[in-house]
């Protein structure tokens, strides 16, 4: 995909965000079916990114 920074910042940067338009914009990015069913399925709540790793070493 190119230039994926600038597309998602031409729809967030100063604008209202909603499921629904975030929905459209996933849809419309052309990835494959399973990519696009898993950014779908992603929300505020289920999205944790990379914070797991990052304070794994805490537990030592």
């Amino acid at each position: 995909m190119a230039d994926p920074y600038e597309r998602l910042k031409e729809l967030t940067r100063g604008k209202k965000v909603t499921p629904e338009g975030m929905r459209e914009f996933i849809s419309g990015l052309g990835m494959p079916d399973d990519v696009e069913a898993r950014l779908l399925a992603l929300t505020p709540a289920t999205y944790t990114g990379l914070a797991a790793e990052l304070v794994s070493h805490l537990d030592d």
